[in-house]
């Protein structure tokens, strides 16, 4: 059976993990990535970023339902500063964003364009070798089209050479389906 997009950047994360590695979600969110990413890597580390207050708060009370080691990191700052947080010389195993908006919350905070690129910039430059990045593009709300073009353009960008790229959607759902990406490290 085909998997959701959600489902499936699970999988493609899960592949590449090991126990003591540094994780990023890009787009804290409700936490349901984080904590899937804090429980796949029990000896590691896991940097989740979002602007909002009400991503810190939900995403501390899903985690505290959880025994997890890992060591975990809730930055209330957005992905595109990841830079000033993680080192540039630290091998990112794994990242994933989620994006559009928070679900149950105000519609008019968005991901843009602007600073997804930045941070799909600094998380390339620190992907390990091997490593993926994964991005599910919810594109149906206002600023959500010229958001996916920009990531679509940037992978298209990707040395062939350097990395491999995975484009997964759905074609035939109604109300813009989500579009996964997958970006993998190759050299």
């Amino acid at each position: 059976m085909l998997e959701s997009a959600l489902h499936y950047s699970h999988q493609l994360l899960g592949e590449v993990i090991a126990p003591n590695d540094i994780v990023v979600d890009a787009t804290m969110g409700n936490g349901h990535d984080t904590l899937y990413l804090a429980q796949q890597v029990p000896q590691g580390l896991v940097h989740s970023f979002d602007v909002q207050a009400q991503a810190l708060a939900e995403t501390r009370t899903l985690l505290a339902k959880h025994s997890l080691t890992a060591k975990i990191n809730l930055h209330q700052i957005g992905h595109e500063a990841l830079g000033t947080v993680i080192a540039h010389k630290t091998p990112i195993k794994a990242a994933v964003f989620n994006l559009g908006y928070l679900p149950k919350s105000d519609k008019q905070i968005i991901t843009k364009a602007n600073t997804t690129l930045k941070a799909l910039e600094e998380l390339t430059d620190r992907l390990a070798l091997g490593g993926r990045i994964v991005i599910v593009a919810y594109y149906g709300h206002q600023g959500g089209a010229a958001e996916l073009t920009a990531v679509t353009d940037f992978c298209q960008r990707l040395d062939q050479h350097n990395y491999q790229v995975l484009q997964y959607q759905f074609i035939n759902q109604k109300n813009h389906p989500p579009i996964l990406f997958c970006i993998e490290k190759r050299h």
